[in-house]
């Protein structure tokens, strides 16, 4: 095959067709558990997060809600994944063996987001929040007093007393959950977050008629198991409240994943060392949204 600007671009457009192909196809999580936030500049500031307006009753003048002493901001950082195609092989016809790597780019793009996300999952017990304490912490300041979304019981199904001190307190835990000015704000948990570990418990706890020492299972289908291997704590499990339009976590993209390939035969990658370049780029991070939506347990 002649190397020359239209061979490059015809290849490039099959790869990015191969890409976009892949991308759509593959599946992610983080839609799931976070919300997201388009951003226009280098970082989104959340002080807003600390004081959500809630209606209330209109009695004389407008209760205004002003901003707390909180700055929470979330960065954008660059991520990319790039290959490089060896100009022997356009020459020689054999492009196709690159159909795999331009396949697992676009499957990668699609789950960064996902790592991003679950990353946050797994250090939310030493990760500072909006209001200065660790995301699953047990001394959240809520008003003249404190909140815990934390916990250590590791999740049970073994009796019922078990089985109501993990995911039972837990869930009890999010729903008393109240702001500032003691209302309730109606926690509904309806995600269950387990490692590979935990899944069989998950599952039956969600699944089965009776707990292990035969009591009736009163948690049965409360809630959807979600399980993913990018946790990494085997003991450690995560209740969530996904109902609301703030979500546990936040998803910030700046630049949605891009298909990009360098296709001049002249550049000095082809000049120097015969090699043409492709990849994907993204502008993103990921950063906590409220922590009244979520529960942590150790398990230990």
């Amino acid at each position: 095959m002649i190397v020359n600007q239209s061979t490059i671009s015809g290849i490039f457009k099959s790869f990015t067709a191969i890409f976009n192909e892949t991308f759509e196809a593959a599946p992610n999580v983080w839609q799931k558990i976070a919300m997201l936030v388009p951003s226009v500049t280098g970082e989104n500031n959340y002080v807003w997060l600390s004081k959500f307006p809630k209606m209330r009753k209109w009695v004389g003048e407008k209760h205004l809600k002003a901003l707390a002493a909180f700055k929470y901001t979330i960065v954008n950082d660059d991520f990319e994944a790039t290959v490089e195609v060896d100009r022997n092989h356009i020459e020689d016809d054999s492009i196709g063996i690159y159909a795999p790597q331009v396949r697992q780019v676009g499957y990668s793009a699609k789950q960064f987001p996902d790592e991003l996300v679950l990353e946050l999952v797994n250090n939310g017990f030493a990760n500072l929040c909006y209001d200065g304490q660790y995301f699953f912490d047990t001394d959240h300041p809520v008003g003249s007093g404190v909140a815990s979304n934390k916990g250590a019981a590791a999740l049970s199904i073994s009796t019922l007393a078990l089985a109501q001190s993990s995911f039972g307190a837990a869930r009890t835990a999010l729903r008393k959950m109240k702001d500032d000015e003691g209302r309730p704000l109606n926690i509904t948990p309806d995600i269950l977050l387990v490692p590979p570990a935990l899944e069989d418990t998950a599952r039956a706890l969600m699944t089965n008629d009776r707990l292990e020492d035969g009591k009736p299972n009163p948690y049965k289908g409360s809630t959807e198991v979600v399980v993913d291997a990018r946790l990494t704590s085997d003991t450690a499990w995560f209740l969530l409240d996904t109902t609301k339009p703030i979500k546990p976590f936040i998803y910030q993209e700046r630049k949605s994943p891009l298909f990009v390939e360098q296709t001049d035969p002249q550049s000095d990658n082809v000049f120097m060392r015969r090699t043409f370049r492709f990849g994907v780029e993204a502008r993103a991070a990921a950063g906590y949204g409220l922590w009244q939506l979520a529960y942590g347990s150790t398990g230990v």
